[in-house]
């Protein structure tokens, strides 16, 4: 078949673009030259992998995606990048496959009589060959289409800061203000509050882009008291939530190497979600240990666990605990979260060198902890400061 497809490659082209032009509207906007783009390199590739004796161990890889391949772009995958950018769907994309593998297989039907058998075994090459490529054009139809995404959602983060910067600014000069009635300091109170929120939500957003465009989430690491972070966070986390009771077990001193921002923001997170989601008659525990080398923060709460079939796939992003518990009348949950605060808590301890785990059972309840290096790895600095004499006296609301 691999000689046939290269005495025949015209006509096969021809069949190729004939249905290429039946997709619209992006075949309208497209000449000869366009709709045929690839597809002589793709027949070429077709016809080179049948002429190519492999194993059966090495079929069964490529057909897995775990054949070997250059650096360089496949035409599989450049048609998939100009298609996307002519406006096809990925529906449209897969479905010129479905033409020039029929294209191909009528022709050779055609061509084939009792005297000259069809082969097996270069059909099932030729499929092999033609999958091959759909999965090349559909990984990176969606990579783009994810990059694209992410790229969105970036630039609408970033674009989004200085309005709301305003508003932040404008209501807070009017909750400092004597010479208008309460009334309006009131709303303006509800108006930045809401403002704050926006401001996280898009701090996330921003983050979560972070992760997908680069290398990670920046951090900044410098030594400073690891239980000093811990109580503006707990006491941050008790004004917002007087209804709550926090407790904070802690060394009177602990100092570590660390980024103090993003540490604090995911304090804010793990406590955020414990308060969210635990029983409110029973305290939010926040413990805090430390050894010779490695720090580790325990956020503990009580209250519905977490299903067993949930847990590997908490940290992943847009994945949101299920809220079971029955609401009393009246009770409010903040629902102002995109669902990926868990995973931006993950990637900034990763970025520190260490690990978030996770346990939940009736017992104990629901415990995250988070594990980072007293001294990240490469740091050049001088060494954390040793840890005082534990102090567990709970610090209550």
């Amino acid at each position: 078949m691999s000689t046939f497809i290269y005495e025949h490659i015209e006509p096969i082209l021809q069949a190729w673009e004939d249905f290429a032009r039946t997709i619209e509207p992006p075949a309208l906007t497209m000449d000869d030259a366009e709709l045929r783009d690839h597809a002589r390199q793709m027949l070429h590739a077709f016809a080179a992998d049948m002429a190519t004796a492999q194993t059966e161990h090495e079929r069964a890889a490529k057909s897995k995606g775990l054949g070997t391949r250059s650096h360089a772009d496949t035409a599989a995958e450049t048609h998939a990048e100009a298609r996307l950018l002519s406006g096809y769907t990925v529906v449209q994309l897969v479905s010129e496959y479905r033409a020039l593998r029929a294209s191909v297989l009528m022709l050779w039907a055609a061509e084939t009589s009792a005297a000259h058998p069809t082969q097996m075994t270069d059909i099932m090459r030729f499929n092999e060959a033609v999958d091959q490529a759909v999965a090349e054009s559909v990984a990176r139809y969606e990579y783009m289409v994810k990059q694209s995404q992410n790229m969105f959602l970036a630039i609408l983060g970033h674009d989004l800061r200085n309005p709301l910067g305003t508003v932040v600014t404008g209501t807070s000069f009017l909750m400092q203000a004597t010479d208008i009635p309460a009334k309006y300091v009131l709303v303006a109170t509800r108006m930045f509050n809401s403002a704050k929120r926006m401001s996280k939500l898009i701090n996330d957003l921003i983050d979560f882009t972070r992760t997908h465009l680069g290398p990670g989430i920046p951090i900044r690491v410098k030594q400073g008291s690891l239980v000093a972070i811990c109580e503006e966070v707990v006491n941050e986390l008790r004004t917002f939530h007087p209804e709550r009771l926090v407790e904070l077990h802690a060394p009177s001193k602990l100092d570590a190497i660390f980024d103090e921002g993003r540490i604090a923001q995911v304090l804010s997170n793990l406590i955020g979600n414990a308060i969210q989601y635990g029983d409110p008659e029973i305290p939010v525990s926040v413990r805090v240990e430390a050894n010779a080398d490695d720090v580790q923060i325990f956020v503990n709460n009580q209250g519905k666990t977490i299903p067993a079939e949930t847990l590997p796939t908490i940290f992943d992003p847009m994945v949101r605990i299920a809220a079971n518990a029955d609401w009393k009348e009246g009770a409010y949950m903040e629902r102002t979260s995109l669902g990926i605060g868990l995973y931006i808590s993950r990637e900034i301890v990763h970025a520190h060198g260490g690990t978030i785990t996770l346990t939940s059972d009736p017992s104990s309840g629901t415990t995250f902890i988070v594990t980072i290096p007293r001294l990240p790895a490469g740091f050049g600095g001088a060494g954390a400061g040793a840890g005082g004499k534990s102090n567990s006296t709970p610090q209550a609301a």
